[in-house]
């Protein structure tokens, strides 16, 4: 994008098209957060969306929020949590970011919540979530709260269509029906013969063939896409507003102090005035080759399952408004393990590997077939256990082994359990996964040593009979036990691999958000070279510099970091406008 921003120009109010006291530029969590907590407070509030469909990356994601010392924890008399993050944060981020930054976010977490609370715009209290790092001392289980499901007929036809739809895969019938994490649990006792589960099956999708009727899919909305369309009714019953296929494509700067944009919406270029403000919450870069080949370690990852329109372009009219990117934090990103196919359609399908590496009877290997992780840790350190290895031992792509028996019972990848071994030849054509009557033959089709992977395998079943695995521990982290198979014995985690055939699946390191943003101080103001707050300009989501220096303590970080300063930057504009 070139560098348009229109320094200390003279522009009065006659020359706005249009004016607004907040404008937002992003319609993910910290944008909609941001909208609606000014809206809220009486702002008049215009958020911007790049694309025909809003919620960003939030949309597709869990929806997930991490907010230590929440409601729910209060109600339980937990009042040791606030103490204990702040330990468990200062181990983990230390200097890597400024402390102010995260103190801000355990003080103002719980705030935002209860004020969204009040607003209709609930949790529930995911109470068994383990934190990402469980050996570190302040780490907690109960943090993570998962948004309310949503009844998207409430927003009309109209706006519900503007809700992005979730990943197909981590839905059913082609992305149509939404289910909650706690509810695909369910579901899968079907193949156990249980009543619970013909009743949870027969409910869901009774509702949804309702639905059918009128709209394009399931109007029960769950996780990421329940959060951002609650957000979006909670802003409207504020008379607030979206823009969609409108982006900004320059800042206007009048005497030092950001004071609106121009805007480029549906064929019109629009100079919008911004009396209180403008919130750049775009997405990070994601999305964006160049930007990952600039701020992202090497090998460069080539794919992301973020949203399409998180390509930087916010952050670009930040750093020409006067703003600077925070530090280089080393590999700035919070990444995924995907495997990377085709759908029916031919279109591109990034599977993000979260839960399935933690089943028994599966093992990663590096090309010299050697295990070089525990593989059921978090996706983020899984990722960075791959760059760690890959400097001396090829390990992107690395290989999930699995067996005809774990296979049918818990899937992987796209490939979801009990799925008829018929079925299975279509992903074995496409290439998505690779298949073989031994060992020895699998590792020579994928390019992993024959004798090393032998090895392996021997030795995971050996640990899935003895229940330890003695080269990383595997089974024994509270947070890798979570998604284990409860009832496997005698660890969670760990399995044979001995039923012919053999299966192999690679995956590569995926960006699920970026880490580098441009600098800000606790109030999400942007800051300058100096260290100097750029008057009239807050980041909030990825386009701020992550309070967590691109560390990951647990599930929701994202969503809990960008709605709470997204409350942040929207609490201090209205400051403003009251004072």
């Amino acid at each position: 994008m070139a560098r348009l921003t229109r320094k200390d120009a003279a522009m009065p109010d006659e020359n706005w098209d249009r004016e607004v006291d907040l404008l937002v530029l992003g319609s993910g969590a910290a944008g909609l957060s941001a909208a609606t907590t000014a809206a809220a407070r009486g702002l008049d509030t215009l958020v911007l969306e790049k694309t025909e469909y809003l919620g960003g990356t939030t949309a597709y994601s869990a929806g997930t929020c991490w907010i230590p010392a929440h409601r729910h924890q209060r109600a339980l008399g937990m009042t040791h949590e606030r103490a204990d993050a702040q330990r468990y944060l200062d181990l983990i981020v230390g200097d890597k970011a400024p402390r102010e930054l995260r103190e801000a976010y355990l003080d103002r977490g719980p705030e935002m919540i209860d004020f969204f609370d009040a607003l209709g715009v609930r949790f529930w209290h995911s109470t068994t979530v383990v934190d990402y790092h469980p050996e570190v001392e302040g780490a907690g289980v109960g943090r993570a709260l998962e948004p309310e499901t949503f009844d998207g007929r409430r927003l009309g036809i109209e706006d519900f269509r503007r809700v992005r739809w979730p990943v197909p895969e981590f839905a059913l019938f082609g992305g149509t029906l939404m289910v909650r994490r706690a509810e695909v649990n369910q579901l899968l006792e079907l193949f156990r013969g249980s009543p619970r589960a013909v009743a949870v099956a027969l409910k869901l999708g009774i509702r949804w063939a309702l639905d059918r009727v009128r709209y394009p899919r399931g109007t029960r909305l769950a996780m990421g896409n329940a959060l951002v369309a609650r957000l979006l009714y909670t802003l409207k019953q504020h008379r607030g507003r979206v823009a969609f296929n409108s982006t900004a494509r320059e800042l206007i700067v009048s005497g030092g102090r950001v004071v609106g944009a121009v805007v480029e919406s549906q064929g019109r270029e629009l100079r919008v005035g911004a009396r209180r403000g403008v919130v750049l919450a775009g997405g990070g870069f994601a999305a964006s080759r160049s930007w990952r080949e600039q701020q992202l370690p090497r090998p460069t990852a080539q794919f992301t399952r973020a949203a399409e329109g998180a390509t930087g372009d916010t952050l670009t009219l930040g750093l020409d408004a006067g703003g600077v990117l925070g530090p280089d934090h080393g590999d700035n990103a919070l990444w995924f393990p995907s495997s990377i196919g085709r759908r029916r359609n031919g279109s591109l399908m990034v599977f993000p590997h979260i839960w399935d590496r933690a089943k028994p009877g599966i093992v990663a290997v590096a090309r010299s077939g050697r295990r070089f992780v525990d593989e059921s840790v978090s996706y983020d350190r899984f990722v960075r256990a791959m760059y760690a290895a890959n400097t001396d031992d090829e390990s992107i792509p690395a290989w999930l082994i699995i067996d005809a028996s774990a296979l049918r019972a818990y899937g992987l990848g796209m490939i979801r359990p009990h799925t008829p071994r018929a079925f299975l030849a279509k992903y074995v054509r496409g290439g998505y996964v690779h298949r073989a009557r031994t060992i020895r033959e699998l590792a020579k089709r994928i390019g992993v040593d024959p004798a090393g992977l032998e090895s392996t395998v021997r030795a995971a079943n050996e640990a899935a009979t003895s229940g330890a695995d003695e080269e990383f521990g595997k089974g024994t982290t509270s947070f890798g036990r979570q998604y284990g198979d409860a009832r496997h014995r005698p660890n969670v985690n760990l399995g044979p691999i001995r039923d012919a055939p053999f299966y192999a699946m690679a995956v590569v390191p995926t960006p699920l958000g970026t880490a580098r943003g441009l600098s800000t101080d606790a109030r999400a103001r942007v800051l300058n070279a100096a260290g100097v707050p750029v008057a009239g300009l807050y980041a909030a989501g990825n386009d701020a510099d992550s309070p967590m220096g691109a560390e990951y303590p647990g599930a929701g970080c994202q969503v809990g970091a960008g709605m709470t300063f997204g409350y942040v930057a929207a609490m201090d504009a209205a400051q403003d406008a009251d004072g």
